[in-house]
């Protein structure tokens, strides 16, 4: 990816600011962080063009999920987010 994004600050469920990064053109989510998890950056699956690039590790916030996406592959699951994290 190039080029620069917006983005906006909010807290998450546990307090630490979350920033929300997006496309200035069309608004569209490209990836957050958070100053708790340093060193991780979290992807939206639906800013990359090839979709087999990255694998999922884990699935998070479970309890928010919708009936028709049950966690898969036998990664771990956790209803929201993981200890320590």
């Amino acid at each position: 990816m190039t080029g620069v994004t917006k983005a906006y600050v909010r807290s998450s469920d546990s307090g630490n600011p979350v920033t929300r990064a997006f496309c200035p053109e069309c608004g569209a989510p490209v990836f957050s962080t958070n100053p708790a998890l340093p060193g991780l950056l979290f992807l939206r699956a639906s800013s990359l063009d090839d979709l087999e690039v990255f694998k999922p590790q884990m699935h998070v916030w479970t309890m928010r999920a919708p009936s028709w996406d049950a966690p898969f592959g036998g990664l771990p699951a956790f209803e929201k987010m993981p200890p320590g994290m």
